[in-house]
């Protein structure tokens, strides 16, 4: 059979497979994980809600009323395991669950500094006033994301 001879429609059915295949390496496939993930990242926004440092909501962090390090915390955590855990649920893209899984890892590292801040003693000597409830929580919920997005991809093929 000569390329002149070729059916268009298999030359057609082809090229939607190439397509396809092309999609399909591009994307995950969260499953029950994605469930997962969603149910979390609503536990985190709660967490903003709640008291993080000094009796303070974490919304509050944002205008830096809990010093430098919470406000480092509650904005990776809002970026990373808010914002970008949404949007990799949506788009199901594989590049920005990686994304998510570098971020949530850091923003665990900064969750962890910024408890130890709460109860570090600060110049005068005195311990400090300990983190919120919401500040555990939503360290919590990090770490809980940064394992799932992780498995998530890594189990890409």
């Amino acid at each position: 059979m000569t390329d002149d001879e070729r059916d268009p429609a298999v030359e057609e059915l082809g090229a939607d497979v190439d397509a396809t295949l092309s999609k399909a390496e591009k994307t995950i496939e969260p499953g029950r994980s994605g469930f997962t993930i969603a149910v979390v990242v609503f536990v985190a926004l709660i967490a903003i809600l709640l008291p993080w440092a000094g009796g303070e909501p974490g919304w509050r962090m944002f205008a830096g009323e809990g010093g430098a390090i919470p406000l480092l915390f509650v904005s990776t955590s809002a970026l990373f395991a808010v914002l970008a855990s949404a949007a990799a649920l949506v788009t199901r893209r594989w590049w920005l669950s990686w994304i998510c899984t570098v971020g949530c890892w850091v923003s665990s590292v900064d969750g962890l500094l910024a408890i130890w801040s709460q109860q570090s003693s600060p110049v005068s000597g005195h311990a400090g006033t300990g983190p919120g409830a919401g500040m555990i929580v939503m360290w919590i919920c990090v770490v809980v994301l940064a394992v799932q997005w992780t498995r998530l991809a890594w189990s890409r093929s």
